[in-house]
């Protein structure tokens, strides 16, 4: 993004550091929370000011504004409700950039309602999405930003969601390192809806802390009650952060920012990434007197709800974390069972028998999504079952070339080196493919090392001779 883009001129662009103070431990809430809230969604004051903060000059800092758009364009995604894609995002800032910058300015922007998406979840149940318009998108990676930096240096090591230079795998290192000390049980909290069901008020008074610029906490509340539009009705957001918004991890992590130093506080060994928690004890009956002690601080003190039917106090082997697991001996990190199913039936879809496509295609497909799982569950250290899916994908893409072939499957057995008598009994066989891609034929004429030239990659790697 350059400053044209924005219609904005580098020197009115000033920016100044915010310095936070170090601190170990948060200092404790008011008791006495002064609500910015505007209940209504669609209705704001006019609170234009004619000062604006440091903070929020940086927000408005063009290098800031140049990272967000290139975010919001590398994360793609669909449209709000008024249907302007991420490509047209540009075209649109260049020409209206100046009036947006001084409705900001000016503390009078009103964001649009959030554009109501259900994503269903395995168990039946339905996720909900709140789609913000891609302008509302990139002021939220904006002030995201600049949200970031003044609470980084705040947060427990042990939270690794969303926050830069950490990840997933940490937290999953974390956890086997700590179970690997002796801690045998885990305290598997889940929190029920958790994004739909953040306090606003709470929140705000959180973010105060580390945010001292009431025109960017103005804001902020602005984008919390925007309403949401379900099937063209806008409805008011009296709780909750819509996920699907560059603004609700960083204020998620501001929320349990809570829950990780009353852990602290208690001297205990825990790993969280988001709303995904793990607490590690020596005990089961530590283990389920801590259950019942942060169950009765979430519900009282963060006013969030644990699902009691999905929470537990197990081995950690019995439990998933982020898509993992353990192994019971030694605890090696394992692909959760979950993953593996879910990764089957993504395999299953791609080379259903009956699509029509290339073996080519087919293998091309297959090798974008491995890719990325590989990618995202490659340290896993118990390979035998992705040894074994391995297997299982060349057998489905065998049976899938076998059903293409058809009545020409002597004449494509024999061009590729089957001798005559295999190739005539294959042919002729009365078994289906499922059975026919175990037999020698079929694993001659279509070889690992084929798949793999044609770019077929390897869940695991192939055990030494």
């Amino acid at each position: 993004m350059n400053d044209e883009e924005l219609g904005v001129k580098r020197d009115g662009t000033a920016s100044d550091k915010h310095n936070a103070a170090l601190a170990a431990v948060p200092p404790p809430l008011p008791q006495k929370v002064t609500p910015v809230d505007e209940p209504i969604a669609g209705k704001h004051q006019n609170t234009a000011s004619p000062n604006i903060s440091t903070l929020m000059t940086e927000v408005l800092e063009i290098e800031n504004l140049k990272q967000a758009l290139a975010h919001v364009r590398r994360n793609k995604g669909a449209p709000g409700i008024d249907g302007m894609t991420v490509d047209e995002l540009g075209a649109h800032l260049k020409a209206n950039w100046p009036t947006i910058r001084a409705q900001l300015v000016a503390g009078s922007y009103c964001p649009k309602p959030v554009r109501r998406v259900e994503i269903p979840k395995p168990d039946g149940r339905k996720r909900l999405l709140g789609i913000p318009t891609v302008v509302d998108r990139f002021i939220q990676q904006a002030i995201a930003q600049v949200v970031q930096r003044c609470w980084e240096p705040h947060f427990h090591a042990n939270s690794y969601g969303f926050r830069p230079g950490r990840s997933a795998h940490q937290a999953m290192r974390h956890a086997q390192a700590t179970i690997r000390q002796g801690y045998g049980w885990v305290v598997d909290i889940d929190l029920e809806a958790f994004f739909d069901r953040v306090n606003h008020d709470r929140l705000m008074v959180r973010v105060r802390q580390h945010v001292d610029a009431p025109d960017v906490l103005k804001l902020i509340n602005r984008f919390l009650k925007g309403g949401v539009q379900v099937n063209g009705q806008t409805q008011a957001t009296i709780q909750g952060v819509p996920q699907g918004g560059p603004l609700s991890p960083v204020l998620a992590n501001v929320v349990l920012d809570e829950l990780d130093w009353a852990l602290d506080a208690r001297g205990q060994r825990f790993a969280r990434y988001a709303d995904d928690c793990n607490i590690f004890v020596k005990s089961k009956r530590a283990g389920e007197r801590l259950m019942q002690s942060v169950t009765r601080y979430l519900q009282r003190s963060l006013r969030l709800t644990v699902n009691a039917n999905k929470s537990a106090v197990d081995r950690p082997a019995n439990r998933k974390f982020l898509g993992f697991t353990v192994s019971r001996n030694g605890a090696r990190i394992k692909v959760a069972d979950k993953a593996i199913e879910k990764l089957k039936d993504t395999i299953r879809e791609l080379t259903r028998r009956t699509r029509g496509h290339r073996l080519l295609d087919i293998v091309q497909e297959l090798k974008t999504a491995l890719t990325g799982w590989k990618a995202y569950f490659g340290i896993a250290e118990v390979l035998s079952p992705l040894r074994e899916i391995d297997k299982w994908v060349r057998r489905r893409l065998r049976c899938y070339a076998w059903k293409q072939w058809g009545s020409a499957g002597y004449r494509e057995l024999r061009k590729r080196g089957v001798s005559v008598r295999e190739a005539w009994n294959t042919s002729k066989s009365a078994h289906g493919p499922w059975r026919l891609s175990k037999t020698p034929a079929l694993n001659g004429a279509l070889p690992a090392k084929l798949f793999r030239r044609m770019g077929l990659p390897d869940l695991a790697p192939a055990r030494a001779a």
